[in-house]
């Protein structure tokens, strides 16, 4: 394994570089692949305008440039931002460009989780997509766990057309610019979480249960409504007993029985909350 410590200077060089012709291809991409949304109810949310859309692109084309130089099988990446200086704006601009190459399986996980990363990357390498996911709300009427996350999410196991929102402020981010939302197909899924234990060895936390249809928060961000087995206050109850990060991969399907093998053939500890 080798991780390659990368600095924002390596993605802007390649922003700075990428062509017009390359920056149209990727708005067209980009058209064909989402919907674009109106603003809608939430306050912070705009019309998207065609510089957003035009930044969002051109940094697209600056992460796959960096991929292809540094052969990267995943990415993880995090910069706070301060009072909207140029690397502010080009992490703002990397939701769509990441999206994307989630989707064609180089995972990109944000907040600099590369646990999280990892989790993505064995998901999507069981076909099941692999989406960076936090655990939003209970809803102890309807008995569902509302999860998802602002920035990049794995569009290809999207239920629908996945939407492209304006945001003129990010949701506990700086910045604004486009956002990715979207929900998980209907039907089975899972959830894998990366942590580690007491004395620093990786362990792997899972979990099995179903993504059921019904409304959404229309906010820009990645959002499903996921039913487990045990009711929403007892099964996060029994999930943060496993000592979790906040951040899983979500992937389509039951898959717990390949995780099973997986951890027994890598020696990795692992925890299935039932």
């Amino acid at each position: 394994t080798h991780i390659e410590l990368l600095e924002m200077e390596d993605l802007q060089k390649r922003v700075q570089a990428a062509t017009e012709a390359e920056v149209e291809a990727k708005k067209a991409e980009a058209r064909e692949l989402f919907e674009f949304a109106e603003p809608g109810k939430d306050p912070i949310a705009r019309p998207i305008h065609e510089e957003d859309l035009d930044w969002a692109a051109r940094v697209a084309v600056g992460l796959d440039r960096l991929v292809a130089d540094f052969d990267l099988d995943g990415l993880t990446y995090y910069y706070r931002g301060l009072d909207g200086n140029e690397f502010e704006r080009l992490a703002a601009g990397m939701i769509m460009g990441n999206s994307l190459l989630t989707a064609r399986g180089i995972p990109a996980s944000g907040e600099g989780d590369l646990k999280t990363c990892i989790a993505m990357l064995i998901m999507d390498r069981f076909e099941a997509g692999g989406s960076y996911t936090e655990f939003y709300a209970m809803d102890f009427v309807d008995n569902f766990i509302l999860m998802g996350h602002d920035g990049p999410g794995h569009i290809a196991i999207s239920d629908s057309k996945p939407v492209l929102r304006g945001l003129g402020l990010y949701h506990g981010k700086r910045g604004f610019g486009v956002s990715v939302e979207f929900s998980v197909k209907t039907g089975p899924i899972t959830i894998l979480g990366m942590t580690q234990t007491a004395d620093g060895r990786l362990k792997m936390v899972a979990a099995e249960g179903e993504s059921i249809p019904g409304p959404i928060l229309r906010i820009g961000n990645t959002n499903s409504r996921l039913k487990f087995p045990l009711d929403p206050a007892t099964f996060m109850n029994r999930w943060c007993e496993e000592g979790p990060t906040h951040h899983v991969a979500l992937g389509v399907g039951h898959q717990v029985s390949r995780i099973k093998k997986l951890a027994r053939l890598s020696g990795l500890e692992l925890a299935v909350v039932t």
